[in-house]
């Protein structure tokens, strides 16, 4: 796939209002990437943070995802230098950024992404460029790789305003297990109190025209037509192992008990 135009128009869609649905990976497989990457998603979203994926399995499993011409994506661990260079050397179009409270954090990862002169990520040879062979065409492509910050904590609304202002966000994605956990209600998305601080991220990324998306962990068709109602519009969907989980059930057994 080309993955410069797969970004330019990943972007070029949530910037004229439309929406985006992806998903994630947290088993350590290729063919599990390749699977996903068939799966008719615009992006999949290699988990480094709470999968057991290690930095040198991301180009077997980008290779693997780019076979169905689905753009890999990474959600860090973190906000570590060395991963984003790393993750975006392999060939990720770009990194999910976990548990960003303030525009100074985003900043920092922003510029660890990108290539000089808009940030400063080290230059190299690496299989983003195919080791050299497409140095000149990558170079534009490294000065802005996709940059989603995950909202996944109550102070992070607070700093929102500033969060949003900052040069090169492309999206914000909610997480809302760990969102919810930091109100100390984690998991219980009905309460009253959790739905306002939804709102709340929705309204403040709608004044700013950044498009807002949230984690549909549970595979629930109705639950992601809810949220694009909604106008959420940069959605994760289920997760491969929660996939598999779901699928993988005994239907003589669940039916017995």
């Amino acid at each position: 796939m080309n993955r410069l135009d797969a970004v330019k128009q990943l972007r070029t869609r949530l910037r004229n209002g439309g929406y985006s649905i992806g998903s994630w990976i947290q088993i350590p497989h290729a063919s599990v990437a390749e699977i996903m990457g068939q799966a008719s998603y615009d992006w999949v979203a290699v988990d480094l943070e709470h999968g057991a994926i290690s930095l040198h399995q991301l180009p077997d499993m980008f290779r693997a995802l780019e076979l169905g011409g689905t753009l890999p994506l990474v959600r860090l661990a973190g906000s570590d230098k060395k991963d984003c260079k790393q993750a975006l050397d392999a060939g990720a179009g770009g990194v999910i950024v976990p548990m960003i409270e303030t525009a100074d954090q985003l900043i920092a990862v922003r510029d660890a992404c990108r290539w000089p002169p808009a940030g400063s990520r080290g230059v190299g040879f690496s299989r983003a460029n195919l080791f050299g062979q497409n140095f000149d065409a990558y170079a534009e492509e490294a000065q802005a790789p996709l940059l989603i910050a995950m909202i996944e904590h109550i102070r992070a609304v607070d700093n929102l305003e500033a969060i949003l202002s900052v040069e090169g966000l492309d999206a914000l994605l909610i997480g809302p297990y760990d969102f919810s956990a930091s109100m100390g209600i984690t998991g219980q998305f009905g309460r009253p109190d959790f739905a306002a601080a939804m709102r709340r991220i929705h309204t403040l990324a709608q004044e700013h025209a950044i498009p807002c998306g949230i984690h549909v962990v549970r595979p629930d068709p109705a639950a992601l037509e809810q949220r694009i109602e909604e106008g959420y519009r940069f959605i994760a969907y289920s997760i491969d192992a929660v996939f598999l989980n779901t699928s993988a059930l005994n239907p003589h057994t669940s039916a017995a008990s």
